[in-house]
C-alpha cells in the first residue's frame, strides 16, 4: 500500500480536490471575492481553488500534524515585492484556512489535538493512503519501471 510520500503532490491534490467537490464541504459565499492574503494582488483565477486549498490542507496536516493555524498561515503565505529591496514574508489569510479546516473536521478527516493543533483522523489517513495507492497504480501502468512500487 502506497503512502502520501510515494506519489507526486500535484497528482494527489488534484484528485483529492475532485473528490472533495462531491462531498459536503461547501465554500463560504465570500470565496469568489477574497484574496488569499495580503501578499496576493488579486483573488485566485481558478473558480474551484477552494477545493484545491482544502485538499492541500488535508495533505499538509497528514504530513506535518499536529500543526497549528499560525504554521499553516506561514506555509500558505508569501512575499510581496514593494519596489526596491527584498520581498518580506506575509502570512496567508486565516479565515480561508480556518473555514477549510472546519469543513474537513465536519467530514471527519481532521480533528483537533488538545493544545497542539490539528491532526488527520483515521478516516482521513485511510482516504489519503487509498488515493495514493490508486495514483501509484495508475502511474505504474504507464511506466513499467514503477511496477515494483505498486
Amino acid at each position: 500500500m502506497a503512502k502520501v510520500h510515494d506519489v507526486p503532490a500535484d497528482a494527489l491534490i488534484g484528485r483529492l480536490a475532485e473528490i472533495l467537490k462531491g462531498e459536503d464541504i461547501p465554500p463560504p459565499p465570500w470565496i469568489p471575492f477574497v484574496k488569499t492574503g495580503v501578499h496576493a494582488d488579486r483573488p485566485p483565477q481558478r473558480r474551484d481553488w477552494w477545493y484545491t486549498r482544502c485538499a492541500s490542507l488535508l495533505r499538509k496536516i497528514y504530513l506535518s500534524g499536529p500543526v497549528g493555524m499560525l504554521e499553516l498561515r506561514r506555509v500558505y503565505g508569501g512575499g510581496r515585492p514593494r519596489g526596491y529591496g527584498a520581498a518580506h514574508h506575509r502570512n496567508a489569510g486565516g479565515a480561508i484556512i480556518r473555514n477549510a479546516i472546519h469543513g474537513l473536521e465536519h467530514l471527519g478527516y481532521v480533528e483537533r489535538a488538545e493544545k497542539r493543533g490539528r491532526i488527520a483522523t483515521r478516516l482521513g489517513t485511510q482516504k489519503l493512503d487509498a488515493l495514493s495507492t490508486e495514483i501509484l497504480a495508475g502511474m505504474a501502468a504507464e511506466d513499467e519501471r514503477l511496477r515494483i512500487y505498486a
